[in-house]
């Protein structure tokens, strides 16, 4: 067995190789100080479309990241190639901190939840009043979520040359959700999108909805180049650029600040991600009543001191029904 003495930088003493001919592993991580903001604009199988600045850039997520994933509507920072020509990829490094999160399971009994979109200020809930017919309880499910995200709700309901709009408002009038009816023709002739435009002021706005309800008709006409400018860049074998019903897409409203986010159409809205103490927030006005509520209350059981305290005339009772219509949404399905 050869034998070394104290000195052991002897030029005939060998490193162990590198197997995989590349560089050693460190925890230090580069700050990426020359990293430029930008906003992902959409998803498309592991390619983010982002806005930087003015331009279009196609990039993908850094290793460094690990599981952390980036949505619709995120903040990033980006470095790399940030000319947005043709067959460039840029690196997102870091996920900014974000305002709000619209969030949904695949069902009621799904532990794994979708962060759908990131930072946007409202939902706009799309309902058709007639083919296909209105869906109350998706739409409850789609407020608690809001609600739950720190989103501002917003109804809209289309296709009104078809059915009265007079049952939807009945039924969520006590919400003091704004709102807005549309029809065909004023889509059309471009009468509605004036309406909707106002309502859109000074937000990034997430429009949902069940499929058929005239939910990407409605953005299309609110940004018809804008999609265009966006998924103009296609590749045939990656799918670059390319936006479908299966992914949520962020458009800026010609003019403005504003942005609209089209998603893909729901068939379902699972709840298991909400903390159902968080959707009495949503009610400021009933807030003050649960004081003498017991502990861990879940506002819809007969202990709840609400009962007495709306009984006593400090708050409408249609509120307190429309709270508990929300609160048991998770016990229905989606069907009704």
């Amino acid at each position: 067995m050869r034998r070394y003495g104290k000195h052991t930088d002897e030029d005939d003493i060998r490193s162990r190789p590198n197997r995989k001919g590349n560089r050693p592993r460190t925890h230090i991580r580069p700050k990426h100080e020359d990293s430029v903001e930008g906003m992902v604009l959409t998803v498309d199988r592991g390619r983010l479309t982002c806005l930087v600045e003015d331009r279009i850039v196609l990039a993908m997520k850094a290793r460094e990241l690990g599981r952390k994933a980036a949505v619709v509507g995120d903040r990033v920072d980006i470095v790399g190639d940030l000319s947005g020509k043709k067959d460039t990829l840029a690196r997102i490094v870091r996920i900014a901190e974000r305002t709000s999160v619209l969030r949904r399971t695949a069902d009621d009994d799904d532990p794994f939840e979708r962060v759908i979109v990131a930072n946007a200020d409202q939902m706009a809930v799309v309902t058709a009043l007639a083919d296909p017919e209105p869906r109350p309880r998706l739409i409850d499910r789609c407020l608690v979520a809001a609600f739950d995200g720190g989103l501002t709700p917003l109804l809209v309901m289309t296709k009104s040359d078809l059915a009265s709009p007079d049952k939807l408002l009945e039924l969520y009038g006590h919400l003091d959700i704004p709102y807005v009816v549309t029809s065909r023709e004023e889509l059309e002739n471009g009468d509605a999108v004036g309406r909707v435009r106002e309502l859109l002021a000074g937000r990034i706005t997430a429009f949902v909805g069940h499929s058929g309800v005239g939910k990407t008709t409605l953005v299309n006409a609110l940004v018809p180049e804008e999609r265009r400018r966006v998924t103009g860049h296609v590749n045939a074998v990656t799918g670059r650029g390319r936006h479908t019903t299966t992914s949520a897409l962020a458009l800026p409203l010609a003019d403005t600040d504003d942005w609209v986010i089209d998603t893909p159409g729901l068939r379902s809205f699972g709840l298991h991600h909400v903390d159902p103490s968080r959707v009495i927030l949503a009610f400021p006005d009933l807030v003050p009543g649960t004081e003498g509520c017991p502990r861990a209350c879940s506002h819809d059981e007969p202990d709840c001191a609400l009962d007495a305290w709306v009984a006593e005339g400090h708050a409408d009772p249609a509120r307190l029904y429309s709270l508990r219509r929300l609160l048991s949404t998770r016990e229905r399905t989606d069907g009704d």
